[in-house]
């Protein structure tokens, strides 16, 4: 069993410009994500949907102690390859549905170290001490041509693709996941959110926020932040404390808890 758990906070809004919650969270002891939907209201919600049911699915199986670290790797990965599956099978029972996708950033913590698989633009960010850290990289347009110093930050947040991915869970078996490791280490704070929250506030504006001591006053204060902005897209925010112990039961958030 591990010796290190998450005690976490979360929340999921629509927001005030979508009709519906296309973003799906799941929490638990030691798994964590969280995915923002594409493809319109109906598809989006649905390819969410299905990449947090299936680490739900998988979360016993990824806790189990009798796993050991390497094929813990392997289990991750071949979970984006179940999700990416199951959303082809959906998008060609589907014509309307063709073109979903979704992003997926989880967190899984386990004895000594944390795993972060990432596709997408959703986020996961560390706070540690006083420093605030994005730990995901974004796989969009304008994360390459920041990467290659084609454009500015200043220029990257007027840019009409702005919100173009680069990679993302759409069903075409087309993608190279992230996966990162992490010592853990108590007194970190995690934060995991759609980009509803970061494409809306600052990075000052979210390590403000992220500083308040309880964890629910935090993701309270993140998610009325995105609305006193405008609100535009829908915001899912997943706040985990490293601890010896945890009383979180898991849970799906969103879409997937509709």
């Amino acid at each position: 069993m591990s010796a290190h758990f998450f005690e976490t906070a979360a929340r999921s809004a629509i927001g005030l410009v979508r009709q519906g919650n296309e973003d799906s969270g799941f929490v638990s002891a030691q798994l964590i994500a969280v995915a923002d939907g594409m493809g319109g209201h109906a598809a989006g919600e649905v390819a969410s949907r299905i990449a947090v049911e299936v680490l739900q699915t998988l979360s016993p199986t990824l806790i189990s102690p009798e796993i050991d670290e390497d094929s813990i790797e392997d289990l991750l990965m071949h979970s984006l390859h179940s999700i990416d599956s199951e959303i082809s099978v959906v998008t060609e029972e589907e014509i309307e549905k063709r073109g979903m996708g979704t992003t997926l950033t989880a967190l899984l913590i386990r004895d000594k170290y944390i795993s972060l698989l990432h596709v997408g633009d959703s986020r996961c960010y560390r706070l540690r001490g006083n420093t605030l850290e994005q730990l995901s990289n974004d796989h969009t347009v304008i994360q390459e041509l920041l990467d290659q110093g084609a454009i500015s930050l200043a220029e990257a947040a007027e840019h009409p693709q702005r919100s173009m991915l680069t990679q993302a869970l759409r069903g075409d078996g087309d993608v190279t996941p992230v996966l990162q490791m992490y010592e853990v280490k108590k007194g970190d704070r995690y934060l995991l959110c759609s980009d509803g929250l970061s494409g809306v506030l600052t990075e000052k504006e979210i390590k403000v926020g992220l500083k308040k001591s309880d964890k629910d006053e935090a993701v309270k204060f993140l998610i009325d932040a995105t609305y006193v902005n405008g609100a535009p897209d829908n915001v899912t925010v997943l706040i985990a404390d490293i601890s010896d112990t945890s009383t979180t039961s898991p849970s799906l958030l969103g879409a997937a808890h509709d």
